[in-house]
C-alpha cells in the first residue's frame, strides 16, 4: 500500500477512534447532544491544533480543511444513535462498557495520531530535532484527550491513568529510530501497534508510574 493512502486511512480510523472516545466520555457525563458532539470534535482535532500551531502551521490544518471535523461530527451523531437505540443493553454493565469503550477508542487514537504527529514535523523539515519530534508526537496524541477531560470536568487521564504518556514516548521513539530500518509503512504501523499494546497491557495488569506518598 502507498504511504499516503496508508496515512490517510490511518488518520480517519484515529479520528474515528477519538470521536467515540469524545462522545462516551460525553455520555457518561450526562451531557446533551451538543456536549456531546464537542468533545468528539476536540478530541479528534485538538491534538493536531496544539502540534500545527507550534509548528507553525495557521490556520491550523483541521480548520482549514475540515475533513476530520466532518468525520468525527458523523461518528459522534452515529454513535450517539446506536446507545440511543440500545440503551438498555448497554446499560445492563455501563460502567464496564464505558471503560472498556474508553481505553480501546483511546488507545488507537493515542498510537495512530503520536506518529501522524511526527510526520507532520519531519515534513515541515524538523528531521533530526529528536526532542521535538516527540514533544509534537506526544501532544499530537494526548492534546485532544487532555482538553475533552477538562472540559468534562475531570483531572486529564494523562496525569492519573495507567501508563499512558509514556507509552506515546516509546512508540515515538521507535518510530524515530527505526527510520533507517524500516520504510514509512512499517514504521507508522509498528510505532502505533507498540503504544497500543503499552496502553492495553498497562490497563489489563494495572501499571501505573510511582505516585509521591
Amino acid at each position: 500500500m502507498e504511504f499516503v493512502k496508508l496515512y490517510f486511512y490511518f488518520e480517519i480510523i484515529g479520528t474515528i477512534a477519538f470521536a467515540i472516545s469524545g462522545t462516551v466520555v460525553g455520555i457518561y457525563k450526562k451531557m446533551d447532544i451538543f456536549g456531546n458532539w464537542v468533545l468528539a470534535i476536540i478530541t479528534s482535532v485538538g491534538g493536531g491544533i496544539l502540534r500545527d500551531l507550534l509548528l507553525g502551521i495557521t490556520p491550523p490544518t483541521s480548520i482549514k480543511y475540515p475533513f476530520s471535523i466532518f468525520i468525527a461530527s458523523i461518528t459522534a451523531f452515529v454513535f450517539m444513535f446506536l446507545f440511543r437505540f440500545r440503551k438498555k443493553l448497554y446499560k445492563l454493565k455501563y460502567r464496564q462498557l464505558y471503560k472498556k469503550m474508553l481505553v480501546i477508542t483511546d488507545a488507537i487514537g493515542l498510537g495512530i495520531f503520536t506518529v501522524v504527529g511526527i510526520n507532520v514535523a519531519v515534513m515541515r523539515g524538523h528531521v533530526d530535532n529528536i526532542f521535538l519530534l516527540v514533544l509534537v508526537g506526544v501532544l499530537t496524541g494526548v492534546g485532544g484527550g487532555v482538553m475533552r477531560d477538562v472540559m468534562a470536568g475531570s483531572i486529564p487521564g494523562i496525569f492519573t491513568r495507567n501508563i499512558y504518556a509514556v507509552s506515546s514516548i516509546v512508540g515515538a521513539l521507535i518510530y524515530i529510530y527505526s527510520r533507517n530500518i524500516l520504510s514509512y509503512n512499517y514504521r507508522i504501523l509498528l510505532g502505533a501497534f507498540v503504544i497500543f499494546m503499552i496502553r492495553i497491557i498497562s490497563e489489563k495488569y494495572n501499571l501505573h508510574l510511582p505516585k509521591v506518598r
